[in-house]
């Protein structure tokens, strides 16, 4: 795959999300000597996987040799007041900063910016540590289409990437697919207890709740059928799966449930938007 900017890419924050991405984007072409990582200390696999690379992590940059083409942010929100001013004096008019920092606004970065500043803001989730995540980015108004093109480049390296306009609608995102592995992991902890009360030892319940999540998560994203279409096929009249899902779907219950849930991550990501 190619990478086409000019001047090195800066990472800011080389943790789990960081990591994952900058591993990616070498497994997919990128010269680890465009590199630059800013972190003081980076957990121990990613410092194995910069040292593997010859990339040095270093605590801050007070200058680059030259601009950085791209910068991608992936601190922690509260610890972006304290580390994005800095950083943000090394970008110039063309470079393009990619934000993954949960609940900030592309405005709190458009601040510290040169007039005209090419800002996307992504949300990714944490399957993107297998490769195989789901980001969602929404630009503001001075991303081109060849730095679209190159964000999503960078994005898609650990996994499905989608766009949306209006950045307003990063806080449904943020609730349904930044929020929904703990939801998926939810349903994979209540289903090995069930297990477990309907008489499985422990092991065995662990292993086929995860199991069958993974496989049918697996199924529905190789099948190209919807996921009603697919719990329709496993669904036989009269039959076991048809007298549980009776008990799910009573009322709409598990449908009204998960989006009362949705709804309640959507609000509490608007009021932590800065």
């Amino acid at each position: 795959m190619a990478f086409t900017f000019d001047g090195p890419l800066l990472l800011v924050g080389a943790g789990k999300m960081g990591g994952a991405l900058l591993e990616g984007l070498i497994g997919q072409g990128l010269d680890p000597s465009r590199v630059r990582v800013q972190d003081p200390a980076p957990p121990a696999d990613i410092a194995a996987l910069l040292s593997r690379h010859g990339i040095a992590a270093e605590a801050s940059f007070t200058r680059l040799s030259e601009p950085p083409g791209v910068i991608v942010v992936a601190v922690k929100p509260q610890m972006m007041d304290a580390v994005f001013p800095s950083v943000a004096k090394l970008a110039d008019a063309g470079t393009l900063l990619v934000s993954i920092a949960a609940g900030r606004t592309l405005k709190s970065f458009e601040a510290h910016l040169p007039a005209g500043a090419a800002v996307v803001r992504a949300m990714p989730n944490t399957p993107a540590a297998i490769g195989q995540g789901m980001t969602v980015c929404a630009p503001n108004a001075n991303v081109t289409p060849a730095q679209r093109q190159l964000c999503e480049a960078l994005m898609s390296a650990v996994g499905e990437v989608a766009w949306v306009e209006d950045e307003a609608s990063m806080d449904a995102v943020t609730a349904v697919s930044g929020s929904g592995p703990a939801y998926v992991f939810l349903l994979a902890e209540a289903l090995e207890k069930a297990a477990v009360a309907a008489g499985l030892d422990a092991e065995l319940a662990k292993r086929l709740a995860r199991a069958t999540v993974s496989g049918a998560g697996a199924l529905l994203a190789e099948s190209g059928l919807d996921a009603a279409t697919l719990r329709q096929n496993v669904t036989s009249p009269g039959g076991t799966t048809a007298a549980a899902l009776a008990v799910l779907m009573a009322d709409g219950a598990f449908e009204r449930l998960l989006t009362e849930a949705v709804l309640a991550g959507e609000g509490r990501s608007r009021e932590l938007a800065k």
